[in-house]
């Protein structure tokens, strides 16, 4: 197929390379209308990954249906199987909605009696996606969810032919576009599931299979809110690599750092500089002296191997863009995130994530007899560091409080009637990030009035 040009930047790095062989044939189209979504010729932009048998991350774009499925759900479900329908649980608590991250697992092609192998598989996946930095580090920052959706049969579509039809909650299916690994879903299916978990930020559908597969839905969505949805296969050890990669574009922001050698009209890119924190037309020295994208970590040692640079190649064009390393997660499968896209990710998380919530009640005065009390992520990395925690009494700091999460009011030492302003703060001070812009967002400060 002749690829079709996109009116804007993004779009153009977003074109299409839709084969499963390695001269790939280009599909592309704008993303659709996250409104239209109802629409029955509603068409959605996904990802597909790599092939099984390979390191690449990714192979392009396709437009799919948005409310796609090879099968048709016939409601056939017994009434204690309908009770089960639906059922949400809290998988890991790290705290409140509102200040944590929520990730929403929902599995497809589970029978009523397989309930209990999906919330194993779920645990078993969200696992692998923390043994990834930064993700490890800041695995409390999460909230994950499980939303019960009963199939009436077991498996799911195109495995392990395409022949292979099956009716299941969510409609996903193999052979998505004719691509036997591009694992589609019917998104208003999920929808409607996602809604009945609290305030989701990231999907993951988690299809009953072992067969290598999985998309990246990584449009956020107009009504639920939700960064992106990700598929992947639950039997599969390398799909959870998948999402991973996935989870890189919505939340992270990434764009891909793989490209198509020999592909026409992608041999050079000749638009503007891309918004992509990870992709720019800058080379090195020129990154350096226009103190742009990724400049402050040229020249260190990167997680995934050698030194920030500007390496050329990347959002599917062969020469015109740069990539800060040569195999990031972001082109490489089982490669960690680059040092630059480990400061994007933690960017993402924080978009959803306080550092602090307060347990006290913040809307009344506290007195003697109160205790100011505040609840702060633990972090799991290596290296043992933890936020910073620091107290404040009408804007002046208590230095023999730092690190605590409570404070008396009667350890104040007030000696007056007046109405003081008693705050704490915490603040991730973490290496991996140098943006200030980004380094601004890592704090959360809460505030109570005491008196005596």
């Amino acid at each position: 197929m002749v690829p079709v040009r996109r009116p804007t930047v993004r779009a153009a790095l977003r074109a299409a390379v839709a084969g499963v062989c390695a001269t790939a044939a280009l599909l592309a189209a704008a993303p659709a209308d996250a409104a239209a979504g109802s629409r029955a010729d509603a068409r959605v932009e996904v990802e597909i990954p790599g092939p099984e048998h390979g390191d690449e991350a990714g192979s392009g774009h396709l437009l799919v249906p948005a409310a796609g499925g090879r099968a048709k759900s016939t409601g056939r479900l017994s009434e204690a199987e309908r009770a089960a329908d639906g059922e949400v649980t809290k998988v890991i608590d790290n705290g409140p909605t509102a200040d944590r991250l929520d990730v929403v697992v929902i599995g497809d092609g589970y029978t009523a009696t397989e309930l209990a192998e999906f919330h194993a598989d779920a645990r078993q996946k969200w696992a692998e996606v923390t043994a990834v930095e930064p993700y490890t580090t800041y695995r409390n920052l999460f909230n994950v969810w499980t939303v019960d959706a009963v199939s009436h049969d077991s498996g799911v579509s195109g495995d392990p032919d395409p022949a292979t039809v099956r009716d299941t909650a969510l409609g996903s299916y193999f052979w998505c576009g004719d691509i036997e690994r591009l694992l589609c879903v019917d998104q208003p299916k999920v929808d409607s599931y996602v809604a009945k978990a609290p305030e989701a930020d990231l999907v993951i559908v988690l299809a009953n299979s072992a067969k290598y597969g999985g998309a990246g839905y990584n449009e956020p969505s107009a009504t639920l809110g939700y960064a992106g949805i990700s598929t992947a296969s639950a039997g599969h050890a390398k799909s959870g690599q998948v999402a991973i990669h996935e989870t890189g574009h919505s939340l992270g922001k990434l764009a891909d750092e793989y490209f198509y050698p020999g592909t026409p009209d992608y041999e050079k890119y000749t638009g503007p500089e891309p918004a992509d924190s990870n992709s720019s037309t800058l080379p090195a020295d020129r990154m350096a002296a226009q103190r742009a994208k990724w400049y402050r970590w040229l020249g260190e040692e990167s997680p995934d191997g050698g030194t920030v640079g500007a390496y050329e190649g990347g959002g599917y064009f062969v020469t015109g863009l740069y990539r800060p390393t040569d195999a990031s997660l972001m082109r490489v499968l089982g490669k960690p995130f680059s040092l630059p896209g480990t400061e994007a990710m933690i960017a993402g998380f924080y978009r959803h994530a306080k550092t602090l919530t307060p347990l006290t009640p913040t809307d009344r005065t506290l007195r003697l007899r109160h205790t100011a009390e505040a609840a702060v992520p633990r972090l799991t990395g290596a290296d043992g560091r933890q936020l910073v925690v620091r107290w404040y009494l009408d804007g002046r700091e208590l230095k023999r409080f730092e690190g605590r999460t409570e404070v008396a009011v009667a350890e104040l030492w007030l000696f007056d009637l007046r109405t003081h302003r008693l705050s704490v703060t915490a603040e991730d001070r973490t290496p991996s990030v140098r943006d200030p812009g980004v380094a601004r967002t890592l704090r959360s400060t809460a505030a109570w009035q005491v008196r005596l």
